[in-house]
């Protein structure tokens, strides 16, 4: 089942344009899907500075 989604405005650069729509082409993924993937793998290599509770992974990790 789709999950619903909101509508926003992002500004790339030309190269970064040129270089998506390429990728589209070669895959037929849409540009909006390479887009959410790359937010998500900001916000994992981040999840640290955003607020909640640690899981136990992370405090394992804290130890090290």
């Amino acid at each position: 089942m789709a999950r619903k989604k909101i509508s926003t405005t992002v500004y790339i650069t030309p190269e970064q344009d040129e270089r998506l729509k390429l990728l589209h082409a070669r895959t037929k993924v849409p540009v909006a899907e390479y887009i959410r993937q790359g937010i998500d793998l900001v916000l994992e290599k981040y999840r640290g500075a955003l607020p909640g509770q640690l899981t136990l992974e992370d405090v394992g990790e804290a130890k090290k």
